[in-house]
């Protein structure tokens, strides 16, 4: 059973830094690609970036202000984020897409981060 537990959220202030962690567990870590993805008040669940084993992407909203990285000995993966600004702010969420089915699109519980004076 696939399970993806995120921390380190929190609150920030505005040019401040912050890393979460996602701890995956019930599938071939090593083998997937994995990603975070965020959700603001009001709006939709926005990608933020990936990492596969040849390498990082980005949106660019966050480029050259996050950073992801992942673990495969540990199974996990992290984001650090620095700079961050109000419009950061959101649920952060790991997410694993291990098949072809809607049921093989995994999220965690997500985690808070807030960016305010």
């Amino acid at each position: 059973q696939v399970q993806l537990v995120e921390s380190g959220g929190g609150l920030v202030q505005p040019g401040g830094s912050l890393r979460l962690s996602c701890a995956a567990s019930g599938f071939p870590f090593s083998r997937y690609t994995m990603g975070w993805y965020r959700e603001a008040p009001g709006k939709g669940r926005d990608w933020v970036a990936s990492i596969r084993n040849t390498g990082p992407t980005y949106a660019d909203s966050v480029k050259d202000r996050f950073t992801i990285s992942r673990d495969n000995a540990k199974n996990m993966m992290y984001l650090e984020m620095k700079s961050l600004k109000p419009e950061d702010t959101a649920v952060y969420y790991c997410n694993v897409v291990t098949g072809l089915s809607s049921r093989d699109i995994h999220w965690g519980q997500g985690t808070q981060v807030t960016v305010s004076s």
